[in-house]
């Protein structure tokens, strides 16, 4: 991944530390190899690489594709724990998430919004590594809401104006596949590994999330937020599959 500016008028660019390392050692590529490479926030492509030293790597981008589209999925979730969270927002990236508020509940430990990974430049540097991942160039937006009450009564709706809510809350949950979606997109509400309490439970259906089950297993966060992320656009794109009319041959 290239930052805006790195990239010289004739198309060159010059890796250094982690990337260079990735694509020494991950990629294990070369002088004359071809490799992906796309700018944040717009382009993406192949790059040929001219030369590769263990301390650098010039390639020579030429960037002819417009990023994947967004998944379908906006995502509020319980701060977790940081060793989690860094494992979160990469796969959120890679899955093509855009849109992200990390929320404080009555399980979620105060000392986590001290961590010194909710910075911006953590943030985005857990979010590079997933795009990266993902094949992707867009950053996510993120949000940091330490109470629950204020953001669900004054917030929530502007933040997440999809009409599909879904609530990850085993009690009195139905199949995702036992619901239709009323549109295109849908907001997702993940809480701590320890839950939603009751309150914050009603509180999110009061304004329209419908509770689901994940499944009979208890998933840790880092394991349920592309699980249900990936079900979510799922049932998104088939009942649009289904509503869609076919061409007669």
């Amino acid at each position: 991944m290239l930052e805006p500016g790195e990239l010289s008028a004739g198309g060159t660019a010059r890796l250094a530390g982690r990337r260079a390392r990735h694509v020494l050692e991950v990629l294990r590529a070369g002088a004359g190899d071809r490799i992906q490479a796309g700018v944040v926030g717009g382009r993406m492509g192949e790059a040929e690489i001219l030369s590769a030293a263990p301390d650098e790597v010039v390639i020579a981008a030429r960037l002819d594709r417009e990023p994947p589209p967004p998944a379908p999925v906006a995502l509020l979730l319980a701060l977790p724990r940081p060793k989690i969270l860094r494992k979160v927002l990469q796969a959120a990236a890679s899955m093509g998430v855009k849109r992200l508020v990390l929320l404080g509940s009555y399980r979620v430990e105060k000392s986590y919004f001290a961590s010194p990974l909710l910075a911006p430049e953590a943030l985005r540097e857990q979010f590079l590594l997933g795009l990266e991942q993902g094949r992707d160039t867009i950053l996510p937006e993120v949000e940091l809401h330490r109470f629950f009450k204020p953001f669900v009564e004054d917030l929530l709706d502007a933040r997440f104006p999809e009409r599909d809510r879904l609530l990850a809350h085993p009690a009195g949950a139905a199949p995702l596949e036992a619901l239709a979606p009323a549109g295109a997109r849908a907001a997702l509400a993940i809480g701590p590994e320890g839950g939603w309490t009751p309150y914050e439970a009603a509180a999110l259906r009061d304004r329209g999330f419908a509770a689901i089950t994940l499944g009979p297993r208890v998933l840790r966060v880092d394991a349920a937020v592309p699980y249900a992320v990936g079900q979510a656009e799922l049932w998104l794109r088939s009942s649009s599959a289904r509503a869609s009319p076919r061409t007669p041959r």
